[in-house]
């Protein structure tokens, strides 16, 4: 038989027709994963180079330590100093918000007046336009900062995949003595005024004390026997004068007195806010008042100053007050913008805390008399986390 050649049959074109067209999306296919894939890669590297160049470049040694009559704060001012703790120093003696004391006028190009201490440091009213301040800069770089006793407590935020938390513990040199790893946002930071105790606040869900959607994790730290508290949620808990427990209670704003047992701080559960004093020895609180967070005691331990909510919503709800501990009267002070911070005492009459700058960029630290007179006053712009070290 002789074999005759002829077109192949229908199903074999059809089949290498199929393979023709399917083949070369699959190759397409195959090449722009591999690319991608080459792609992330590369941006990963680079991402994590980055990210520890910056962390290498946060924990550099500070240009300055702990020196008394400096204002420490962090720098919310554009340039290399961003982010990271300044200094100016602090004008001599007790001063007010008006600027009084050790103050000079001075006025901008266009001729409005305002007040200058020793340091050139702004002290003036609201309206008033800023003058050049004398901040030192080079500092370690924190979320929220706090400084006293010869110890500073700085909380950091790190990027990265996950991005990562700590608190590390300075020494009167702002040297690195411990870090900590933590979880969520920084928000508070708080130190004893023998620098023993340590306390910070981290958020854990939500980003604002506004809201009821937050929750919040608040530890203790104490740095001679180095206990650590990782979450102050199972403080035994008097509300009212009866033992409370709910799932959903929240700690915030711990504030020391000056025998490192007592301390102040707030507690929320079911939408309401108090304020508890509590015992450290005896591992106690109880419930104080009710409409009072982020206390703050006075450095004689007589008054806390705090925010206190005056307006339902989340837009604008809080006023300053101070609470006088002995006789539990309170008053409003003199600023009337809404202030969502953890008032920090800048000496036995002077209150500082931070408001948003101007056009909401970064923020600016102020001062108000915690008497309830005078006017509120610019200190450093561009700056936030005020501590005084005394």
């Amino acid at each position: 038989m002789t074999d005759r050649a002829g077109p192949p049959e229908t199903g074999d074109v059809a089949g290498e027709a199929r393979e023709s067209r399917a083949g070369f999306p699959m190759r397409a296919r195959v090449i722009a994963v591999v690319v991608a894939t080459a792609v992330l890669t590369t941006v990963a590297v680079v991402y994590t180079v980055t990210a520890v160049r910056r962390a290498d470049s946060a924990d550099a040694p500070s240009a300055f330590g702990l020196d008394r009559g400096q204002l420490y704060f962090r720098s919310t001012r554009g340039g290399d100093g961003e982010g990271r703790v300044a200094r100016v120093a602090a004008p001599a003696g007790a001063s007010d918000a008006s600027g009084a004391s050790g103050a000079s006028g001075v006025s901008d190009a266009s001729g409005v007046s305002g007040v200058s201490d020793a340091s050139g440091v702004a002290a003036m009213s609201a309206d008033a336009a800023p003058v050049p301040d004398h901040r030192t800069t080079g500092g370690p770089a924190c979320e929220r900062f706090y400084a006293a006793g010869g110890t500073a407590l700085c909380l950091q935020r790190r990027s990265g995949i996950p991005p990562a938390s700590y608190a590390v513990v300075l020494d009167g040199q702002l040297r690195e003595k411990r870090r900590i790893a933590l979880t969520g946002i920084p928000n508070r930071a708080r130190v004893s005024a023998s620098g023993r105790m340590l306390s910070w606040t981290m958020f854990a869900t939500g980003d604002s004390y506004a809201t009821t959607s937050f929750s919040t994790r608040t530890s203790i730290l104490d740095t001679r026997t180095g206990y650590l508290i990782k979450n102050m949620e199972d403080i035994p808990l008097t509300l009212d004068g009866r033992r409370y427990h709910s799932p959903d209670v929240n700690y915030w704003g711990v504030t020391f007195a000056r025998d490192d047992n007592r301390f102040y701080a707030t507690v929320s559960t079911k939408g309401r806010t108090y304020l508890v004093e509590g015992d450290m020895r005896r591992w106690t609180a109880r419930t104080l008042r009710e409409n009072l967070e982020c206390p703050s005691l006075s450095p004689d331990n007589t008054r806390l100053a705090f925010k206190k909510r005056v307006r339902e919503g989340a837009r604008d709800p809080w006023q300053l007050y101070v609470l006088d501990l002995r006789t539990m009267r309170e008053h409003p002070l003199a600023e009337q913008r809404s202030v969502d911070d953890q008032a920090a005492w800048l000496d036995e009459h002077t209150l500082g805390y931070a408001l948003p700058g101007s056009g909401g960029k970064g923020s600016d630290i102020w001062t108000v008399p915690a008497d309830g007179t005078g006017a509120p006053a610019l200190r450093v712009a561009g700056a936030s986390s005020p501590a005084l070290v005394r």
